[in-house]
């Protein structure tokens, strides 16, 4: 169960990843071009959050009930903090990514409130530029890059 779940959780940060980039990318361009915010900025916007809400779900589950590295990191807390696996996986990437999705839902809500284009898409560049971030540094890029069943 944990590899399959694990990568399903794979598979979805690409996704996330290429939402929030494009979501990103397409607010960089309507801010600088002072573009009209239009229907697909804000679903873009929607389906970024919903992908880091999926992938947040799919961590919660592996850090609670299946990875080996969480079960490792609560049964010999504090002493494990040297391994620098366990530390990653069971301290910082999991914090880190609560951020990244903090960070999406924030740019998404402060977008939808704005009633200016140019504030919209100044929100959107700021939050999920940060949220895209976030995920990057917290990427295990040294795992393989896509998980197979």
């Amino acid at each position: 169960m944990y590899q399959i779940v694990l990568a399903f959780h794979n598979f979805v940060r690409w996704v996330a990843l290429i939402l929030g980039i494009i979501a990103f990318v397409r607010a960089l361009f309507g801010w600088l071009g002072k573009r009209e915010w239009v229907d697909l900025d804000r679903r873009l916007g929607i389906f970024f959050t919903s992908a880091m809400d999926l992938q947040f779900l799919l961590g919660l589950i592996l850090y609670i009930f299946l990875s080996p590295y969480s079960r490792d990191m609560f049964r010999s807390f504090p002493t494990n903090l040297g391994n620098p696996t366990d530390l990653f996986f069971g301290l910082f990437h999991p914090l880190i990514m609560i951020l990244a999705v903090i960070f999406a839902h924030v740019g998404r809500a402060t977008s939808r409130k704005a009633t200016e284009n140019l504030a919209r898409h100044q929100r959107s560049v700021l939050w999920y530029g940060l949220s895209v971030a976030l995920m990057l540094f917290a990427i295990p890029w040294s795992r393989p890059l896509l998980r197979s069943f």
